[in-house]
């Protein structure tokens, strides 16, 4: 049962009860990521994220990570463009605990010195070894080819120079800025009590009242054609693709079929084409992604240098044909079916529950319910996939590549990517 709540504190509390399980998932959920940071002070969320499990005013990083060993528990961060999420999962007895330990990061970290400097010097490994991946700095290039000049476009972790010159005060001023319960979730799904939760929660608030959503700039500027980055690779990394739909637009349901039918699953047209068919990659596939004001299509692609040719070929082909003739019958079924069965596996583990439930609150302002959301995917018809391919493949594409060549490889490319 979802339940959700204000607390006096102002945080927006939802949780899940599930009775049969032994388990419990809870997360702070801030609506603050990379892109919510200035120019000079990208990767502060990134920084922030690695610094606050590094220990409180009463709890050090290794009694932290002592306690939830010794009931088995597991805790981790994560920053994405548009919020940060720290979460911890351990056995429902340990509610409590798992409390104690959340609320005492988000609203009494130490912020030490000592361990601002060494975070710093594991995030700027963390850069070198992302820029030594060529599959990641091609997705990487993409991302800022796609939306050059919006915060949108910088990577989560920042620069190098960027993290080198964030001073202790930058990282806390961030903190007291953007880690506000008017900008906070809490998400808990397991074996709780929502009312038991909400009390708990408040009696261990220790911060700032108030606080807001950071205000946010939708990109504007056109997107670059080609970005291309010559290394002596063996394998080329390629990702092609578009913007695409925000979060709020109800044109994403049948993004999400079409992704599938394009990219997203072993049965769809560019797996079996690309790899099954003709064997000329190791990994194809597609995704989405969806923000508060834009979005995008990602096709990536990791093949030989001399296959990249006839691969875009293919891609630019299928991509063309859904936009002509829409997808099948079947291909609707299979798409609808994997994304029912994708939801309903995912329901009957704490965690994932925990994190849809606070994904949902965060970006949204509310819990579809499970069967809500199925029928929005239900109610997607062939027509509406057929619409959304069209606007696709109208729309100007972005297209960056990591391997042994230079623009001049992709000249041939270029006029399918222009917009129609």
């Amino acid at each position: 049962m979802i339940e959700t709540s204000v607390l006096p504190s102002g945080i927006r509390l939802v949780t899940d009860t599930m009775a049969d399980v032994r388990s419990v998932a809870m997360a702070y959920w801030v609506g603050s990521g990379s892109r919510d940071e200035p120019d000079e002070l990208a990767g502060a969320s990134h920084f922030l994220e690695h610094l606050l499990f590094k220990g409180t005013d009463t709890r050090s990083a290794a009694a932290i990570a002592e306690s939830l060993d010794e009931v088995g528990g597991d805790c981790n961060a994560f920053t994405t463009k548009e919020y940060t999420t720290f979460y911890v999962r351990l056995l429902a007895e340990h509610l409590p605990l798992g409390l104690d330990i959340l609320s005492d990061i988000m609203w009494q970290p130490a912020l030490r010195a000592s361990d601002i400097d060494a975070e710093r010097a594991v995030i700027l490994d963390e850069i070198l070894m992302h820029a030594d991946e060529p599959a990641d700095l091609a997705a990487e290039r993409w991302q800022r080819a796609l939306f050059p000049e919006h915060p949108l476009g910088r990577d989560t972790l920042g620069t190098a120079e960027t993290v080198a010159a964030l001073g202790a005060g930058d990282i806390r001023g961030f903190l007291e800025t953007h880690y506000r319960p008017a900008n906070m979730v809490v998400s808990v799904a397991g074996r709780c009590a929502h009312d038991q939760v909400a009390e708990a929660l408040e009696a261990r608030f220790a911060g700032a009242a108030g606080g807001a959503a950071p205000a946010r700039v939708a990109p504007d500027a056109a997107s670059s054609v080609l970005d291309v980055v010559r290394r002596p690779t063996e394998q080329a990394h390629v990702v092609y693709g578009m913007r695409s739909v925000s979060r709020f637009d109800e044109r994403r349901w049948a993004l999400a079929v079409l992704n599938h039918v394009l990219g997203g699953g072993l049965s769809s047209r560019l797996f079996q084409k690309v790899r099954e068919e003709r064997g000329l990659a190791y990994s194809v596939w597609s995704e989405r992604a969806a923000f508060c004001d834009s979005g995008s299509l990602a096709i990536y692609v990791g093949t030989a240098p001399e296959h990249v040719d006839e691969v875009l070929g293919i891609v630019t082909g299928e991509l063309e044909l859904l936009a002509e003739h829409g997808i099948t019958e079947r291909e609707l079924a299979v798409a609808k079916g994997n994304l029912r069965a994708e939801m309903l596996l995912s329901g009957e583990d704490s965690g994932a529950r925990m994190s849809r439930i606070g994904a949902a609150m965060l970006l949204h302002g509310e819990v579809k319910s499970t069967d809500e959301v199925l029928a929005r995917v239900d109610a997607v018809t062939l027509e509406d996939v057929a619409a959304q391919a069209q606007e696709l493949v109208g729309a100007p594409r972005t297209l960056s590549a990591v391997g042994p060549f230079d623009e001049e490889a992709f000249a041939d490319h270029l006029p399918a990517m222009a917009a129609r």
